[in-house]
């Protein structure tokens, strides 16, 4: 917890870590009414599925373009427009009078927040090598913490009643807090290095780690999409069970990664990727065993194991010799992103060819993967 403290007891650390939870909070928000704008538009699941990927598409689209940005401006400046940007953004899929109209929202929506998160985790990575600090896990806590600020807002929904008003005292909070603490992060800027002529070399690194960032966020989405649905039909749990296992996965995930900078710091960024792929094995062992409290349990350790992956992959692509830090964090966090929007629909297919035991067998498969992607990227630090 001690880069808990750290945040919360210093603004210089706490502004760009609200940052991460400010995006969370208006994503989240957002999806609490998607079923009410779905049925408003009246779409089907199909339609709001395509709609739903330009969302995607947005994200995607602004990666190329990411670190130019970010350099050219300023780490710090970029990070603010963008969540500005975003507070804008949040608000036009609930304003959507047609179909078309959401699909340009979302579009939008979804290029706002990508160019915000790779700026706040260039962001975070610059500050943790000025000050020598580390803060990069509990930052992605921050963003697990904006989620469930989001969650909590869903009690708004019936006694608002008003989708545009809800999503507006989410933008001002956020807002708020936002132009409070900027002084904090504003000036910021991307340390200038001495690009490396480009070598496979040099881009190796850099794959392996995009690798484990899309297995470890495509395990993720996973679990998110799946799990409560594995409780009922394999682990045959009763429906008050059903959401237990992502209760547990999101609660862990956060507190492993508020614990996750400390820990780093004693053993290394490497180690504790190895370590979380370690505990996602342990996890996906006892949900295999279909017991329902074993199941749930096995969840739990999986948020655990994951918690610590994506932030310090990261730290590890910010940090790479020879190549900008935005950089290196705009190629893991694409590769990620692709990772989380792939695989649900990949495991989706062999549940519904197969069976869903086996798509957990394949994430099962995906957690000795990220495992020896460790021990090979160990191999080449070394």
């Amino acid at each position: 917890m001690k880069s808990l403290r750290l945040i919360l007891g210093n603004a210089r650390y706490f502004g760009p870590s609200w940052v991460f939870a400010s995006i969370n909070i208006l994503f989240g928000t957002w999806a609490i009414y998607i079923p009410t704008v779905k049925e408003s538009l009246n779409i089907s699941k199909s339609e709001l599925g395509i709609a739903i990927f330009f969302l995607a598409l947005g994200v995607f689209t602004v990666f190329p373009f990411a670190s130019g940005i970010v350099n050219r401006y300023g780490v710090g400046k970029v990070t603010f427009s963008g969540v500005m940007m975003s507070c804008t953004a949040a608000m036009l899929p609930l304003l959507a009078p047609n179909y078309y109209v959401l699909m340009v929202a979302l579009f939008l929506f979804g290029a706002s927040n990508g160019i915000t998160d790779i700026a706040m985790n260039t962001l975070v990575t610059e500050i943790e090598k000025k000050d020598k600090v580390k803060f990069m896990a509990a930052s992605h806590g921050f963003f697990s913490l904006g989620g469930v600020l989001a969650g909590l807002g869903s009690f708004l929904i019936g006694p608002l009643s008003n989708p545009v008003l809800h999503m507006s005292l989410a933008v001002l909070l956020v807002v708020l807090v936002n132009v409070k603490f900027r002084s904090q992060y504003f000036t910021e800027v991307a340390e200038e290095v001495e690009n490396e002529p480009f070598s496979f070399g040099l881009l190796k690194p850099l794959l392996l780690l995009g690798l484990i960032s899309f297995v470890a966020m495509g395990s993720e989405g996973a679990i998110v999409d799946w799990s409560g649905l594995y409780l009922k039909e394999i682990a045959l749990a009763p429906e008050a069970l059903w959401g237990l296992g992502f209760l547990g996965f999101q609660i862990t995930m956060t507190l492993g990664r508020f614990l996750g900078d400390g820990i780093s710091d004693k053993i290394g960024s490497v180690k504790i990727v190895a370590l979380g792929a370690i505990l996602a094995i342990i996890g996906y062992f006892l949900v295999l065993t279909a017991n329902v409290t074993l199941s749930i349990l096995g969840f739990t350790i999986n948020g655990l194991g994951f918690s610590v992956m994506v932030p310090e992959v990261f730290r590890i692509g910010g940090n790479v010799k020879g190549i900008d830090s935005s950089k290196g964090i705009a190629f893991i966090a694409g590769t990620g992103y692709a990772g989380f929007l792939c695989a649900p629909p990949i495991l989706g297919f062999l549940a519904e060819n197969y069976s869903l035991t086996r798509s957990f067998v394949v994430l099962l498969a995906c957690g000795f993967l990220i495992l020896l992607f460790t021990l090979l990227l160990k191999k080449k630090r070394a």
